[in-house]
C-alpha cells in the first residue's frame, strides 16, 4: 500500500540528521513471529543487518542480553495540547512548548507520533474553545524543518463534529502538511463516550470552571451545534480526509450502527470503541481497534467505558494508543504480552499494526530496509526499564 503523505520538499526533510554505524549486540531482539538473541546493525538510519547469535562485534554496544524492540508509533497523544496549555487558559509559548513534548515522548521510547490537534471550534460560552491548530501545525513543521526535534512528527486532525468552523479549518490545510490522520470526533452529550452525563459534568466543568447552571447551557449548546451541523460536519470531514490523502478514524463508537456507518465513512481504524458490541462490529468489518495505554494499565476507562483488557481477553485489540500519559505505551505492551503470553505479538500493537495502519511501511519491526528505530529494553519485575532509544540510529534517549 503506498504511503498516503505527498511529496515535498518538506516531507522529504530528514526528521534528524543520520547516523553513523550502530551495532546492539548480545540482546533479545523481538522481531515479528520470535524472539532470538542476536545483533541488529544500523547504517545511515536503516537496519542493514540482522545477525542470530550472541557474538558481540568490534565497536557494537553490549546489550548483556536486554531485549531490544523497534520504536514505538503512536497515533493518537493529546500531549502537545497539554504542553502549549498547560492549565486551563495558560498559553505557553509553543517552540518550547514543541520541543519539550518532543523530548519527553523519545524519553518514553516514542518513535514516531501522530500529535493530535482539534479542528472545529465554538467562539462563545463558558465552553468555548478557539482554532488553534493551522498556527500550531505551521510552527511544528517549521521546527521540524529547521531539524529541532528527535522523532519523526505527522499531524493527526481531530475533526470536532460539534462545532461551528470545522470545514472552514479544515480547508486550510493541505497537501504539504503531513496530516496522516483524521478522526471524527462526536462528543454529543449523552452518546458514545458520555452517555452518562455525570461524566462528562465531571471532564468538562473541572477543566473549565462551569458550575450548574453554565455546564446545563454547554450541554444544550452541544445539542444545538449538532442537530445543526452533524451531518454536514461528518461528510465534510469525510471528504476533506480524502483530499488530504489521510487515513480515517472513527472515535468513541458505541453500537453496531456506529461501526456501519464508520465502515461506510472509509474508516481504517476506530479509537476507543466503547462496548464490546463496538469492538465486535469492528472486527466484523475490518477495522482495527484501537484502546488507550491507559485504560489498560488502570484496569478500566475513567469514563465507565468498557476495559481495554477485557478487549484484549476478547481478541479485539490491535493498536494501543498512550492517549493522555505517553509513559504508558511501553508499560502496556508489556502488560499485553503478560495476558497474551505472546511478546512479539503485544510489541506489535505499539510498533507495527499502527504503522501499517496509517499505511507508513518503512517502519515498525526489526527488518533489513526498515528504519533504525529501535530500543533498549530491560524489564525490572513487571516493570520494562527503558535503557535507550534510537531515532534513525541517532541515539534521543
Amino acid at each position: 500500500m503506498n504511503s498516503p503523505f505527498p511529496t515535498s520538499s518538506l516531507t522529504k526533510a530528514c526528521d534528524n540528521d543520520v547516523s553513523s554505524d550502530l551495532c546492539l549486540a548480545n540482546a533479545q531482539l523481538v522481531l515479528e513471529d520470535q524472539v532470538l538473541t542476536g545483533a541488529v546493525t544500523i547504517e545511515q538510519g536503516v537496519i542493514c543487518d540482522i545477525a542470530e547469535g550472541d557474538h558481540v562485534p568490534t565497536g557494537a554496544l553490549d546489550c548483556g542480553g536486554d531485549l531490544v524492540i523497534p520504536g514505538l508509533v503512536e497515533l493518537h497523544t493529546d500531549n502537545v495540547e497539554r504542553h502549549i496549555e498547560p492549565r486551563p487558559e495558560v498559553d505557553w509559548p509553543h517552540l518550547p512548548a514543541l520541543i519539550a513534548h518532543d523530548a519527553e515522548l523519545a524519553s518514553t521510547g516514542i518513535t514516531t507520533v501522530f500529535d493530535a490537534m482539534r479542528v472545529g471550534s465554538i467562539h462563545s460560552g463558558k465552553g468555548r474553545y478557539i482554532d488553534y491548530a493551522r498556527k500550531l501545525a505551521d510552527e511544528l513543521l517549521a521546527a521540524r524543518a529547521q531539524g529541532y526535534f528527535k522523532i519523526s512528527h505527522f499531524l493527526h486532525l481531530r475533526a470536532e463534529i460539534c462545532s461551528e468552523t470545522l470545514i472552514e479549518e479544515l480547508a486550510a490545510f493541505g497537501s504539504s502538511d503531513r496530516v496522516g490522520i483524521v478522526s471524527l470526533m462526536d462528543h454529543t452529550p449523552g452518546q458514545r463516550q458520555f452517555r452518562d452525563l455525570t461524566a462528562l459534568k465531571t471532564y468538562v466543568a473541572k477543566k473549565r470552571g462551569m458550575n450548574d447552571t453554565e455546564f446545563a447551557e454547554h450541554v444544550e449548546k452541544l445539542l444545538e451545534l449538532q442537530k445543526r451541523f452533524g451531518t454536514k460536519h461528518e461528510a465534510g470531514a469525510v471528504k476533506e480526509a480524502r483530499r488530504l490523502g489521510a487515513v480515517l478514524a472513527s472515535h468513541d463508537d458505541t453500537t453496531a450502527d456506529h461501526v456501519a456507518t464508520s465502515a461506510g465513512n472509509g474508516v481504517g481504524f476506530a479509537e476507543f470503541p466503547t462496548t464490546v458490541e463496538a469492538a465486535a462490529a469492528c472486527r466484523a468489518h475490518g477495522i482495527a481497534v484501537m484502546m488507550g495505554a491507559p485504560n489498560l494499565i488502570r484496569g478500566g476507562s475513567h469514563s465507565g467505558n468498557v476495559a481495554a483488557e477485557d478487549l484484549a481477553k476478547a481478541d479485539l485489540l490491535d493498536i494501543v494508543s498512550s492517549d493522555y500519559v505517553p509513559s504508558a505505551l511501553l508499560l502496556s505492551a508489556f502488560r499485553l504480552a503478560d495476558i497474551w503470553n505472546d511478546l512479539p505479538r503485544a510489541i506489535a500493537t505499539v510498533t507495527s499494526t499502527p504503522a501499517h495502519a496509517v499505511r507508513l511501511q518503512d517502519r515498525g519491526a526489526l527488518k533489513t530496509g526498515l528504519r533504525g528505530d529501535v530500543l533498549r529494553v530491560r524489564n525490572i519485575g513487571e516493570t520494562p526499564l527503558l535503557r535507550g532509544v534510537w531515532s534513525q540510529g541517532n541515539k534521543v534517549g
